[in-house]
């Protein structure tokens, strides 16, 4: 993340977001959570989660998964994270 950090990645406009997931993060895997396609990236050493509207055909959001979330146990079904 060229040592961005959490604050700074936060600040940037979406359109900067996806163009830094695209770039530099993996994609590890995409769950459903409510209305939203969630794919989870990760990035260095942080999970991100990019929230995407199918009926909007937009992106909602693009934030940082905290370890301890609720909606972790959706993705430790599918995948090991560390």
């Amino acid at each position: 993340m060229n040592r961005m950090s959490r604050e700074e990645f936060a600040k940037l406009p979406l359109n900067r977001k996806i163009h830094m997931l695209y770039l530099e993060a993996t994609f590890v895997v995409a769950i459903r959570y409510y209305g939203h396609k969630v794919n989870l990236y990760l990035l260095e050493n942080e999970y991100v989660e990019v929230f995407y509207n199918h009926k909007l055909d937009k992106i909602d959001k693009i934030d940082f998964l905290p370890r301890d979330h609720s909606r972790m146990k959706f993705y430790l079904d599918q995948i090991k994270i560390d």
